[in-house]
């Protein structure tokens, strides 16, 4: 498996871009094999997203590493992750920064990523089964934020909860059409621009609905 790792930096993240050393070392020693379900585990390491049930995916290897190094982290950060679903972005996190907190709206998926964590010897993440919506507002402020689920608009309480100087990125919009927007806080003023295109499941609250 770790050949396959090398390969999937090499030819998916790098070639695409990609090229923060912590961001790439991560994604070389993370054993993504290990976050995915048992019938999808030869599929780890290809260039997709795969299902991890609850109708939740885990990301495509790019997408993680594109995210993480948007973020510009290092490695005294205190992260808040919106969307833990298998726990893989959370290990990729912990790997480069001080303390990763993470949020998962459904029960299973977040005690199935804290047993992940913990078998894997992450002791630098905490799992929060919650509404995302609201973050973790007893940890905060964060220095980054990653959220890993579409809301039709930026939630209110992550621009709270991001530090000053801090740095967001979140996918935005609709079911069919979202982009990817980066948001720093400057002066307590929250900056944002699009960088990409995306598609990922919506954000939701414990009834389903979307926000």
């Amino acid at each position: 498996m770790k050949q396959k790792r090398e390969t999937m930096v090499r030819e998916q993240i790098q070639r695409r871009g990609v090229s923060n050393p912590a961001v790439l070392e991560a994604m070389r020693i993370v054993p993504r094999h290990l976050f995915v379900p048992e019938p999808y585990t030869a599929d780890a390491y290809e260039d997709m997203p795969l299902p991890i049930g609850e109708g939740q995916t885990i990301s495509q290897p790019y997408i993680v590493a594109y995210m993480t190094e948007a973020l510009h982290l290092t490695s005294s950060d205190r992260v808040l992750e919106i969307g833990t679903g298998s726990g893989y972005q959370a290990a990729i996190l912990a790997e480069i920064c001080d303390s990763v907190y993470t949020v998962e709206l459904f029960a299973a998926l977040a005690e199935r990523a804290h047993q992940t964590l913990d078998s894997l010897g992450y002791k630098n993440v905490l799992v929060l089964h919650g509404d995302g919506y609201q973050g973790w507002p007893e940890h905060a402020p964060f220095n980054a934020i990653m959220v890993t689920c579409a809301p039709n608009d930026v939630p209110e309480p992550l621009k709270e909860q991001l530090a000053e100087g801090g740095r967001m990125i979140i996918p935005v919009g609709g079911r069919y059409i979202q982009y990817l927007y980066l948001l720093e806080k400057k002066n307590g003023k929250i900056l944002q621009h699009s960088v990409l295109p995306v598609r990922f499941v919506p954000m939701i609250d414990e009834k389903g609905r979307t926000y």
